[in-house]
């Protein structure tokens, strides 16, 4: 089933030499099989063969009325909830609640006879570049189980790449999609902000947080975007009109292309990582696009600017989590500061911590105008350079990642240098523009790495149109 588009697998479902009954066993199967990387902290199998069966009955009596995504097995992130269904966004503050509503993109899908099997670790809420900050314990890379997933949406990423799904839901902050698509060999596709509903998802930081799909075959992406960008009331930020079925998709034999020569020419990059990236952009040329290096002046500035902002809305979406309403309860609380306290300092995890600490400095009284007012600005003035850009080309091409992924026990010494795995990605989330990942190669020790695609806020379609022809 490894190499099958949901457009095949529908096919064979039409014709009856397969069933969702034998789809779904075979990944329950595979989930069982590669257990030890811990992709999944829950696994729906009674749910899903039950579903499946109710499918196959319907494939055969009444095939008209089948969704346009029957036979898409899917696997959610720990941090898009699902109605009677726990979600914990992998930390233990959240232990043992369930939710009672489904995030609006999970209810689209499931109205259009998708099929669930489970839900994915994930560093704790979305916090992480290699999911190893999970209350759950680290997401094991496949190719090689001593090298970490990628992060935040590690669980989602391995789902895909180990056979256990045809496609993952996942969240997208600062890369959280991108990011760990390109270390497991797989596409990982960011929608512009504001064309996917956000009601469901436990926020990290709500000017970034968008919901973002891993798969194989960027066909099987397209389909579930259709589905998933729908106006929803529940959220206003999205857009009323430009949303992905309305976009149209406009194919041309040559695309202008700009990359960022300085961001590419960096000692931060790994060499095999740098030469297949300069490999791509002369295959681009010989396939007739034209490819310019330009300058970008706010380089320097996109991390800075990204973690001043995600941690002061994180210092504030969190401030939930207090131990009274819901999730965990400190037993060791005896007043009422003690359970604020203590459910905080037992619940949450290091790195959710410091960034709650990060965000309440930016935020206090002393420091509001020099730190978060100004990253506010240079966020604008990197948004208004985008759309300059824009103006002239089609696409802006970056690496995903600039290195490949590391060992699980590797550490920085310089806390900053972890950070600093998201340079590439964070652009197109702090100016709220579409971006895809597709793989790019692999590197000497087998390591996959990707290449980065960029476009223009609602131009999505175009955008996966282009990920499919390279």
């Amino acid at each position: 089933m490894e190499n099958f588009s949901l457009d095949q697998l529908q096919q064979q479902l039409l014709r009856g030499t397969l069933s969702c009954e034998r789809l779904v066993l075979y990944y329950l199967q595979n989930i069982v099989n590669t257990q030890e990387l811990n992709a999944y902290v829950e696994v729906y199998a009674d749910e899903a063969m039950d579903y499946a069966k109710a499918l196959d009955i319907k494939i055969k009596n009444q095939p008209e009325s089948l969704g346009k995504l029957f036979g898409c097995v899917l696997s959610v992130k720990d941090l898009i909830v699902h109605k009677d269904h726990k979600v914990s966004a992998g930390s233990a503050i959240l232990s043992g609640f369930e939710s009672q509503f489904t995030a609006s993109a999970l209810d689209a899908v499931l109205k259009e006879d998708a099929i669930i099997i489970g839900r994915t670790n994930c560093d704790e809420f979305g916090m992480g570049s290699d999911n190893t900050n999970s209350h759950f314990g680290p997401v094991r890379n496949k190719i090689d189980k001593s090298k970490i997933s990628g992060g935040s949406s590690g669980g989602a990423a391995v789902s895909v790449q180990a056979d256990t799904c045809l496609v993952a839901l996942g969240t997208d902050t600062g890369g959280s999609v991108r990011q760990p698509a390109a270390m497991c060999g797989v596409i990982g596709f960011k929608p512009s902000y504001g064309l996917v509903s956000r009601f469901g998802l436990v926020a990290y930081a709500s000017s970034f947080d968008q919901l973002g799909i891993i798969g194989r075959h960027v066909s099987d992406i397209d389909k579930v975007m259709s589905i998933v960008s729908i106006y929803d009331e529940n959220d206003a930020t999205m857009y009323s009109d430009g949303l992905y079925s309305e976009q149209e998709a406009i194919k041309k034999t040559s695309y202008r292309i700009a990359y960022f020569d300085q961001a590419v020419h960096t000692d931060g990059i790994q060499a095999e990582v740098y030469d297949a990236f300069n490999n791509s952009v002369d295959k681009l040329r010989s396939m007739g696009h034209e490819v310019n290096k330009i300058g970008f002046d706010y380089l320097e500035y996109l991390v800075p600017c990204y973690y001043i902002l995600t941690t002061a809305e994180a210092s504030s979406n969190l401030s939930r989590y207090d131990g009274i309403r819901y999730g965990y309860r400190s037993p060791k609380a005896k007043t009422l500061q003690d359970v604020y306290t203590m459910s905080r300092s037992e619940g949450f995890g290091k790195e959710v911590k410091k960034r709650i600490m990060l965000g309440s400095f930016v935020l206090s009284e002393a420091y509001y105008d020099a730190y978060f007012s100004k990253a506010q600005q240079v966020r604008q003035l990197i948004r208004q350079k985008m759309d300059e850009i824009f103006e002239n080309y089609d696409f802006i091409i970056l690496p995903t990642s600039p290195v490949v992924a590391w060992d699980i026990d590797q550490k920085p010494s310089d806390p900053l240098a972890m950070y600093m795995a998201d340079i590439y990605t964070v652009l197109a989330s702090l100016t709220g523009m579409p971006a895809v990942s597709v793989p790019n190669g692999n590197n000497s020790d087998n390591l996959p790495f990707g290449i980065q695609v960029l476009a223009g806020t609602k131009k999505d379609k175009n955008l996966l149109l282009f990920a499919g022809q390279i």
